[in-house]
């Protein structure tokens, strides 16, 4: 008996693998980030606390977490980085 595989090579099939891998390479830019960030920030010797560290875990916008690590990499406190310009 043979098994109808044509749903996988369908335009459909294709378009719906197309939104998962765009997920997740945005899950996975945010993630970079996210990680690229506290390194950074330990890097210049700034204090991540667990509330910092929890910030940063949390946000998902790749926009806001680009002005942290702009701002990180001058920064000499976590006010500086987390603050509301």
């Amino acid at each position: 008996m043979a098994v109808d595989l044509s749903f996988y090579k369908s335009f459909m099939s294709e378009e719906i693998r197309d939104e998962g891998r765009a997920e997740g390479r945005a899950e996975g830019l945010v993630k970079g980030q996210a990680e690229g960030l506290l390194l950074i920030l330990e890097a210049r010797g700034i204090a991540v606390t667990d509330e910092i560290r929890e910030k940063i875990g949390n946000c998902d916008d790749s926009r806001l977490l680009l002005q942290w690590l702009n701002r990180a990499a001058t920064a000499t406190t976590a006010d500086e980085v987390f603050t509301d310009k």
